[in-house]
């Protein structure tokens, strides 16, 4: 597993139930504009019972994508609270996590 990776799972453990963050927000944390490698290492995540990948969607609050299907995304980030505006987007401005 690259640096890269360890650093992105290390950000995105620190992720509670209930909040999002950004691939963006993760690539700035980073010192990076890798968001799609963000994406990558975390469509690899070896253990997503403990690092949340779930909780990373775009910028605009769309979902992107989820090794398990979106759907099955929503309803993880559904049954932990998260707000959506249109139940297809996340309200950022009260479920927005800042890594």
């Amino acid at each position: 597993m690259s640096t890269f990776s360890q650093q992105v799972y290390a950000l995105v453990a620190r992720i509670p139930p209930g909040k999002v963050t950004t691939y963006k927000a993760l690539a700035q944390a980073l010192d990076s504009r890798a968001y799609q490698a963000i994406g990558q290492a975390l469509h690899r995540n070896p253990t997503p019972e403990t690092v949340p990948c779930h909780r990373v969607v775009k910028a605009n609050g769309a979902l992107g994508g989820y090794a398990w299907g979106v759907r099955r995304k929503k309803a993880l980030l559904e049954s932990e609270g998260v707000p959506f505006l249109n139940g297809q987007q996340v309200d950022l401005k009260t479920g927005y996590f800042q890594v």
